[in-house]
């Protein structure tokens, strides 16, 4: 292959760089010579195998030195898997240019208030059919896709190897009808001749269609007119459409709606300065003002349908709200999906609420919620409308990408064509190829505990692990520093492991076994209290599994007099 062909095909390079392997921490970027355009830059909620972690976000290091080379972040909606990073990471990537709609813009400034080290952010407002030029080799075209929360765009963006289109979270809106109702800006979109589209998986294994949000309104109606006390209804802070809608049908019916949750006030007085939700003068009344109107016309929108411990349903249900006391004849309406590994906190939260005599609601019992995601048939028809060259699905783990490639397949796209990269892997592209190179990015967790940012590695997360599995038995013991004898008994305490008062036949086995270490090191040599603690751990451990078939962490602490 000579240079000048070598020159002309050089590959733009696509990298996921989060929300490939996971839900959430969506993140990816394109890079052409010197020039880097990300698209999303969200967080992940944590994990099972991640306790006492905050949040997790993409790991940038390999953007952090080319920082110079970031031309745009496009942002392409406000949910917190896809801008959540934002505070974390703007200031690390030497705070590029953000584009994006007006809403999503007003909602990460808000977040980013409570970051008071954090830059300010240089965000420049999008809008439905604009098109930036960000640099030499790279141009977008935004178009508005419906999702669950208002002002999300989709994004196609022109490279030296052809147009991308990348379009967020998607779903299919439909009219009272079932027909659906979107499909020109989908139709608009292909006349660009896609090369590669980039489309959502989380819904990608969910057979048929998706539930009408006219339907769910409908059900929420006729739910509102059954119920002979107060409603209160948890959500999503961020289900603006929902909430608009839900305040829509409350005018409706005469009903006060009260606000409860930070985030929710929060988001929907910001919806309202932009014109998203227009409530009727005296519609929306402060929480501490329901004691004033009769239960029948009033009507709750509260945070923590996930079952969140501090989120304000989770406090309705403990007795811990300032304003709110379940009493039997209240109306429960959870129009929410629950989060994959939340499903026993909601649990609890519903035992709690029920015990109480409240009536509660969920998705499984009516058709209250509708995803923001496009089920398989709607997933097909984004595909043959937008009829690409190569296709990548994105946002989800590996199974759920790969049953959108199935999609893909019966839509048209050769199987081959079809490419399923993990977090870190590169992709290349050029106008006549598409392929996953054996090159990787750094694309392990960072993890946000608390103010640091990184600092919990996996050395940590293991302690802390074994520390919720095991739990840890703490071996002090003072020794001589002239001759190495024990001065004392050695003391020893259990966390998570044993009740000491109860097993003291095991508390006195392992006292013997300490003092029989320390009787056995040699009195001629200086006493290495490493060496000392080491024994412990090894022998310790050793004897406590052999007696109890567990392993707790064990910790020596050796005092030298």
């Amino acid at each position: 292959m000579n240079n000048k062909t070598t020159k002309k095909d050089e590959p733009v390079r696509f990298i996921p760089v989060g929300g490939f392997e996971e839900i959430g921490r969506n993140m990816m970027a394109f890079e052409y010579k010197e020039e880097i355009i990300l698209i999303d830059m969200g967080l992940q909620f944590p994990e099972e195998e991640t306790p006492g972690i905050d949040f997790i976000i993409p790991n940038t290091s390999y953007f952090e030195p080319k920082r110079q080379n970031i031309k745009a972040v496009i942002l392409t909606h406000a949910h917190y898997d896809h801008i959540g990073a934002i505070p974390y990471l703007s200031k690390k990537l030497g705070n590029p240019p953000i584009y994006t709609t007006a809403l999503t813009k007003e909602i990460i400034n808000k977040r980013q208030e409570e970051f008071l080290n954090a830059p300010k952010l240089n965000i420049r407002i999008v809008k439905n059919g604009d098109v930036i030029k960000f640099s030499e080799h790279f141009e977008a075209k935004f178009f508005a896709v419906p999702h669950n929360i208002p002002d999300t765009t989709a994004v196609i963006l022109r490279t030296p190897a052809g147009n991308f289109a990348n379009l967020a979270d998607v779903k299919i809106d439909y009219d009272a009808e079932g027909k659906p109702t979107n499909l020109e800006e989908f139709r608009a979109a292909a006349k660009e001749k896609i090369h590669v589209l980039f489309l959502d998986s989380t819904r990608a294994e969910a057979p048929g269609r998706s539930l009408s949000e006219k339907m769910v309104e409908k059900n929420l109606e006729e739910l509102f007119q059954k119920a002979e006390g107060r409603i209160i209804i948890g959500t999503f802070a961020s289900l603006l459409t929902r909430i608009a809608e839900i305040i829509k049908i409350a005018e409706k019916m005469g009903k006060k709606v009260a606000i409860s949750g930070r985030s929710m006030k929060e988001n929907i007085e910001i919806s309202r300065n932009l014109g998203y939700i227009k409530p009727k003068k005296g519609t929306i009344v402060p929480i501490e003002d329901i004691h004033k109107y009769k239960d029948d016309k009033v009507m709750v929108l509260s945070t923590g349908a996930q079952g969140e411990p501090k989120a304000s349903l989770m406090r309705i249900s403990n007795g811990e709200h300032k304003y709110i006391t379940i009493k039997p004849g209240d109306t429960v309406i959870f129009s929410s999906s629950v989060i994959p590994g939340n499903e026993r906190s909601v649990q609890i939260l519903k035992d709690n609420l029920a015990r109480q005599g409240a009536i509660v609601y969920h998705s499984e019992i009516v058709d209250i919620h509708s995803s923001g995601h496009a089920s398989q048939d709607e997933l097909r028809d984004i595909i043959k409308i937008m009829n690409p060259k190569f296709f990548v699905p994105i946002h989800g783990y590996f199974f759920m990408r790969s049953q959108n490639a199935l999609n893909g397949v019966e839509s048209g796209v050769p199987k081959e064509n079809i490419l399923l990269p993990d977090n870190g892997q590169v992709v290349e592209i050029t106008k006549t190829s598409a392929k996953i190179t054996d090159k990787t990015i750094p694309a392990s967790y960072v993890l946000v505990d608390g103010l640091g940012v990184g600092d919990v590695g996996e050395v940590v997360l293991r302690d802390r692990r074994l520390l919720a599995q095991e739990g840890m038995i703490v071996i002090i013991a003072t020794v001589s520093r002239r001759d190495g004898r024990l001065v004392k008994n050695p003391d020893i305490i259990s966390r998570g492991f044993i009740y000491l008062k109860e097993n003291q036949k095991l508390l006195e086995d392992i006292r013997t076994k300490t003092r029989g270490i320390v009787s056995r090191i040699p009195r001629h040599q200086p006493l290495d209290g490493d060496y000392l603690k080491s024994l412990f751990r090894d022998q310790i451990g050793q004897f406590v599994y052999n007696k109890t078939n567990r392993r707790p962490m064990i910790l020596p602490v050796i005092i030298e007099v």
